[in-house]
């Protein structure tokens, strides 16, 4: 009887050892150091949105050029919240840079009624009218998470003097963020609902046109039917090497389109066992659950946007933050949207980036002032100066 009173008494000091190693923390404390961080089980009292190619624990005013960490959820969690699409850069078998393999600690996430409700308030979408909105979900939600928190002290991609790249960044979208929280349990779970008002009315009484078909079909092939409408202009020359970033058909050229969960941990985050001609993979994931039909053709060509900033950057921009990658890509969603006939082009956020009952003089002001805004106040991004 003494043995197992000793053992229980043991087993109970190791579980008040293990709950002692979470760490109470804020996005910002994590954010001004987050490599003192990695590794470490957290604690985060914080709001997260989901958006269209955004998962985050929102920090605000915290200073940094991202103001938010990325959220995934353990490999396999078959989830629904989370991002329409994220780009993944992963070292390849010819990687010209030094690249140390990385082993964390697994994380079992906790599926108990707290997480089904933050889970399902995320990945409700918002959609009214005749407008197309890309990422728009219903809610926001605060809670208090507990996780691995992964941080590394530069997310910057790293190039040789040539330009080629020697390192990659941290994680999230484009390995723009500097530390990811790959999520444990959740509790306190609140939601709320984001403010859609301003562009419902604009969409009131109109009949929703954009469903997709649910029908297979090569969505490349599409996606350079649809820029045709461009040809001839500055933005159907920009549009072209956006869509031929994903090479022909058959062609190995290190970007994949992949349709597969955008809200977990990548099972195979090391070196990827393929070559590519820059020694980088270009890991282009979609979820086919939220892209259909012009939508997933917006998707592509936003992706493909994010592929020619990183892989052929213009003169000066090869160091450009993520700010300017999304200011881009946006850009080029938005010119294609127009080109298609889509009346209503709306963020997440509800920002309107294109309105076709804008007067001509405003359109380019107009555009401007809602990327602007929506990357300052959505997307937490910070403006270089």
């Amino acid at each position: 009887m003494k043995r197992l009173i000793i053992l229980a008494m043991f087993l109970c000091a190791c579980a008040i050892g293990a709950q002692a190693q979470v760490v109470d923390t804020t996005v910002c404390a994590v954010l001004k150091n987050p490599k003192s961080f990695d590794g470490k089980m957290v604690r985060i009292k914080a709001t997260v949105r989901a958006g269209f190619d955004q998962f985050i624990l929102r920090g605000e005013d915290c200073g940094q050029p991202v103001d938010g960490i990325w959220l995934d959820y353990p490999a396999g969690s078959k989830a629904k919240a989370g991002p329409d699409a994220v780009l993944e850069l992963q070292p390849a078998k010819n990687f010209s840079g030094t690249f140390a393999a990385t082993t964390r600690t697994p994380v079992k996430l906790e599926k108990d009624k707290a997480f089904k409700q933050f889970d399902s308030a995320l990945a409700q979408t918002h959609h009214k009218g005749s407008g197309m909105c890309l990422g728009c979900v219903r809610s926001e939600v605060t809670a208090t998470l507990v996780g691995r928190l992964d941080g590394v002290a530069d997310a910057a991609i790293k190039r040789d003097a040539t330009g080629k790249i020697i390192g990659l960044g941290g994680f999230g979208n484009m390995n723009a963020y500097p530390a990811r929280l790959v999520l444990q349990s959740v509790t306190d779970v609140t939601a709320k609902d984001i403010d859609y008002s301003k562009a419902d009315a604009l969409s009131s009484g109109e009949t929703t046109t954009f469903k997709g078909t649910g029908e297979l079909y090569d969505p490349l092939d599409a996606a350079r039917k649809s820029i045709a409408r461009l040809a001839g202009s500055p933005a159907g020359t920009q549009a072209e090497k956006d869509v031929d970033a994903f090479g022909k058909r058959g062609e190995h050229n290190g970007v994949s389109i992949i349709y597969a969960a955008t809200n977990e941990e990548p099972k195979d985050a090391g070196q990827n066992k393929n070559e590519s001609p820059d020694g980088v993979m270009y890991n282009c994931v979609f979820n086919l659950d939220r892209l259909e039909g012009q939508a997933q053709l917006l998707a592509i060509l936003h992706m493909g946007q994010h592929v020619e900033d990183v892989r052929s950057p213009m003169a000066g921009n090869a160091d450009a933050p993520l700010y300017i990658h999304e200011y881009n890509a946006w850009i080029m969603t938005a010119s294609d949207a127009v080109a298609s006939g889509i009346k209503l082009l709306i963020m997440p956020g509800g920002y309107i980036v294109w309105n076709g009952a804008w007067a001509p003089s405003d359109r380019v002001s107009n555009m401007d002032q809602a990327l602007k805004e929506y990357l300052a106040k959505e997307a937490l991004l910070s403006k270089p100066q």
